[in-house]
C-alpha cells in the first residue's frame, strides 16, 4: 500500500479572516462591512466546531489572513498560498500531501456526522474522491485520495456551472466519486436567513438575529 492509502485523511477548511470589508462583501447591503464580518466569523467558528467535533481527523485551517482570538484550539493552521481559486485548491491538496477533505466557510450548517460520512466515503476502496454540490450550482466540499492540480485545471470558479464542471473533470480524469448531500452556502442575505432557519442553534444564526434586531432599531429610529 502507498502512504496515501494507509494514513487518514485531514480535513481541511479553506477560509478567509473575518476582516471587514474583506469577507461576505455580498451580504453588503443590508448589512455594514462590519456586521458582515461578524456573520462570517460566527459562520468560521461554527464550521471549525464541527470539525473539531469529527473523530479520527487531522483538522486543518487554510487561512488568507491572519488568526485572532476567535481561533479554537486543536486546528492546525497553515497560510493559504496567493493565486485564484483553482490554484489555492490545487495547493491546499499539495501542502497536505495526502488524502484530504476540503470545505469552506460558507456551509455553518455543516454536522460532525455529515464530515464523517464525507470521510469515510474518501476511504472507500471504490472511491478516488468525494464532492458535494451546493444549491445554487458550486460545491461546498471536495474530497481527493491524492493531491492532483490537474483536478482543477479548466474548472470556472463561482459559476451556476462549478459543481457540475468539476464533477465532470474528475470523471473525466478516470477518478471514481462519492457524492454528499448539498448545501446551501452563505453568500447572500437571503442564504443566511434560510440557513439559519435550517440551523436554528449555530453562531451563525444568534449573531444573525442580533444584528437583525439592530437593523430593524435602525429603521425604528
Amino acid at each position: 500500500m502507498t502512504l496515501t492509502e494507509t494514513i487518514s485523511p485531514a480535513l481541511l477548511v479553506l477560509a478567509k479572516a473575518p476582516r471587514a470589508g474583506a469577507v461576505k462583501t455580498r451580504l453588503c447591503p443590508p448589512l455594514t462591512p462590519t456586521q458582515a464580518a461578524e456573520l462570517a466569523e460566527a459562520a468560521l467558528l461554527d464550521t471549525l466546531t464541527a470539525v473539531l467535533a469529527t473523530p479520527g481527523a487531522r483538522a486543518v485551517l487554510i487561512l488568507d489572513g491572519e488568526a485572532g482570538a476567535w481561533m479554537p484550539a486543536g486546528i492546525d493552521l497553515l497560510p493559504q498560498r496567493t493565486g485564484d481559486l483553482a490554484t489555492r485548491l490545487a495547493d491546499a491538496f499539495a501542502d497536505i500531501a495526502g488524502p484530504a477533505l476540503l470545505i469552506g466557510m460558507d456551509t455553518p450548517q455543516v454536522t460532525p456526522a455529515l464530515l464523517t460520512r464525507g470521510l469515510d466515503l474518501l476511504q472507500e476502496p471504490h472511491n478516488d474522491a468525494v464532492l458535494g454540490h451546493t444549491d445554487d450550482g458550486g460545491y461546498w466540499a471536495i474530497g481527493l485520495r491524492r493531491g492532483d492540480r490537474r483536478v482543477f485545471e479548466g474548472v470556472p470558479m463561482s459559476t451556476e456551472r462549478t459543481g457540475i464542471a468539476q464533477h465532470q473533470r474528475l470523471i473525466d480524469l478516470g477518478l471514481r466519486v462519492g457524492i454528499l448531500p448539498s448545501l446551501r452556502d452563505v453568500d447572500r442575505f437571503e442564504d443566511a436567513q434560510a440557513v439559519c432557519r435550517e440551523a436554528p442553534d449555530t453562531r451563525l444564526a444568534h449573531a444573525l438575529a442580533e444584528i437583525s434586531r439592530a437593523l430593524r432599531e435602525t429603521v425604528a429610529a
